[in-house]
């Protein structure tokens, strides 16, 4: 069985060296008594719940799946799945950064991050159920009534129920402008829904005693198209005056998705037979509420993508040095044994090494994301949080897509230096490569990030918050450009920032002739700005490496290694992206469709 040692010493690299996260959120009124001890305290604690109560039901909970009475509609949980989610919540675990005001307690989304990177590592499928309830919470609470806001806001806050959100219908799927579900007004305020959701995460399961839908339907006056979708909050039981759980509504479980991966999660096909509901934001303006929940579920994604990959490596590392098979082609490194480790195969190293560099730029980037989400949501100047804005909404389709991709990348290194094991289910690593395929699918496919990153976020706006982020970039490079030390590292990041600059301008040309080409270059664009990210954060630990390596600790001398690896094995990888990028739109069209 995998196990999972939560990585807390570069978690608190990236916090206090990398980003020094607590000097930046105490500037903010809503985080200002936030200290290290605290941060580590917290992060400590949850790593145990992560690798004592998570990872011990990952394989198991993959193995049996979750169980549909047919009868009652009725979903159970893989065995111990309830027992650990009634643990969480006795540990206030789904408070820690909810609102104060609704039972939180009001920590950073970026300490939340990282808890939920933990989980992740231990339990994807099960970490869903929580995941999918914290981004319910913060739809309601961006755009809740004052009723719904105290109704459902405590209960999701303590965990004692859990939410979803159903958007995906049988015959449309990002498409949510042909969503056919229908809401009827009725004369108490409340609405009948009546349509059937596919697709839906921690849709039906006995964890909590209610689950909150929210659920995107049109009026009877609904305009076709997106501008038409209104959003509702739909309890599987309703709620009475006094807070109390009611009659069932009739929202229901009618199958559950036999699936590649997340086996311990319930993928849900909802049924709403005249369900009752209440609207959420304004009528026909529910596709901007619910991106609230949207955008946070492809960050999460990108956490869930980030968690698989680093404990695809930790386990990968201990095979390779148990490993012996063959010798060094140099010779033996270990002659006292009939074989050498595989660990010293350049290959394998290659393979690992992958691995590693992609989990740990990722956590640098997200951690980077999730502090700029912080100051979005407390900062007290209007412009901070204008451009914090901006910014996370340019990094979330890559958070999602790139991390995600990396994801697909080094789960499967990783079962590959298993040879034949990494077949075998015990070993656990067949497993996170069938959950890590999902992730770059749903939430958005991976092309629909790449399309969201080029047309809206860059060209949408003539790539002025690219520019603001290229800048941060610059200013870097010029600050390092005199070191010495850090030619490796600034040259490279220097040189794929004016690449991007020009790759932008170029299809920016192109897609004004043929707004066809931004479709045509938008995957291998994703990619670079992606590599673009993490060779700005893989320049940055290189430096604090360089600074520290002398002092003794090994730490430092492993992350500039990685580093080094990096920047020679993977960025090199943006030379081909940009050059398929701009072969346009002619080779994947010039063939008449009759043809395939």
């Amino acid at each position: 069985m995998p196990q999972y040692n939560p990585p807390l010493r570069d978690m608190q690299f990236v916090l206090h060296e990398l980003l020094h996260a607590v000097d930046e959120l105490k500037l903010l009124p809503a985080h200002a008594e936030i200290d290290e001890d605290t941060i580590n305290a917290v992060l400590e604690e949850g790593g145990k719940f992560a690798s004592e109560v998570l990872t011990p039901i990952n394989l198991s909970g993959d193995q049996e799946g979750c169980t549909l009475d047919k009868t009652t509609h009725e979903v159970k949980a893989p065995k111990g799945f309830k027992e650990a989610y009634a643990q969480y919540v006795e540990g206030g675990w789904p408070a820690l950064s909810c609102d104060p005001e609704y039972g939180g307690q009001g920590l950073p989304v970026l300490v939340n991050q990282f808890m939920y990177e933990m989980m992740n590592s231990a339990n994807q499928a099960w970490t869903m159920y929580p995941g999918l309830s914290h981004g319910a919470y913060e739809a309601l609470h961006a755009h809740g009534t004052p009723e719904q806001k105290s109704t459902y806001l405590p209960k999701l806050t303590s965990g004692v129920w859990t939410g979803t959100m159903c958007l995906t219908e049988p015959h449309c799927g990002t498409d949510l402008g042909l969503l056919r579900s229908k809401a009827e007004p009725q004369a108490d305020g409340s609405y009948k829904i009546t349509g059937q959701k596919i697709f839906i995460s921690a849709g039906e399961h006995d964890l909590a005693e209610n689950i909150i839908h929210l659920v995107l339907a049109r009026l009877p006056d609904a305009p076709q198209g997106s501008k038409g979708i209104s959003l509702f909050v739909v309890p599987k039981f309703n709620v009475k005056a006094d807070g109390s759980l009611g009659e069932r509504n009739p929202v229901y479980c009618g199958g559950l998705e036999h699936k590649m991966g997340i086996h311990g999660n319930a993928t849900a096909q909802i049924v709403l037979d005249g369900a009752v509901g209440t609207l959420v934001g304004q009528p026909h303006k529910g596709l901007q509420a619910m991106f609230v929940m949207m955008n946070a579920a492809r960050l999460g994604v990108g956490n869930q993508s980030l968690g698989l990959t680093e404990v695809a490596y930790q386990n990968a590392v201990v095979y390779a040095k148990d490993r012996i098979q063959m010798r060094a082609l140099s010779g033996p490194k270990s002659p006292d044994k009939p074989a050498d480790p595989i660990i010293v195969h350049p290959d394998v190293r290659k393979m690992l090494l992958t691995a590693r560099a992609f989990a740990e730029g990722g956590r640098a980037l997200s951690a980077y994301t999730a502090l700029q989400l912080d100051k979005a949501l407390s900062s007290d100047d209007a412009d901070e949080r204008k451009a914090c804005e901006d910014e996370v909404a340019l990094l979330t389709p890559i958070i999602k897509a790139f991390i995600s991709d990396n994801a697909w990348i080094a789960t499967s290194h990783c079962m590959q230096v298993y040879g034949g094991h990494g077949y075998i289910h015990e070993w656990g690593m067949e497993q996170f490569v069938r959950d890590s395929r999902i992730n770059m699918t749903y939430e958005g496919t991976n092309t629909v990030q790449s399309l969201d990153l080029l047309g809206r976020k860059i060209l949408g706006n003539n790539g002025a918050t690219l520019k603001k982020f290229g800048k941060k970039i610059a200013e870097f490079v010029e600050e390092e450009g005199t070191s010495e030390a850090m030619q490796e590292f600034i040259n490279p990041l220097a040189d794929i920032g004016d690449k991007v600059t020009k790759l932008t301008t170029e299809i920016g040309m192109k897609a004004f002739q043929n707004p066809d080409e931004v479709g045509a270059a938008a995957v291998d664009y994703l990619r670079v700005v992606g590599h673009l990210c993490f060779a700005y954060m893989w320049a940055r630990m290189a430096k604090l490496a360089l600074e520290k390596k002398d002092g003794g600790d090994p730490f430092y001398t492993a992350k500039l290694a990685t580093a080094r690896f990096y920047f020679a094995k993977l960025l090199p990888e943006t030379a081909s992206l940009i050059r398929t990028a701009r072969a346009g739109l002619n080779p994947l069209m010039e063939m008449d469709e009759a043809l395939f």
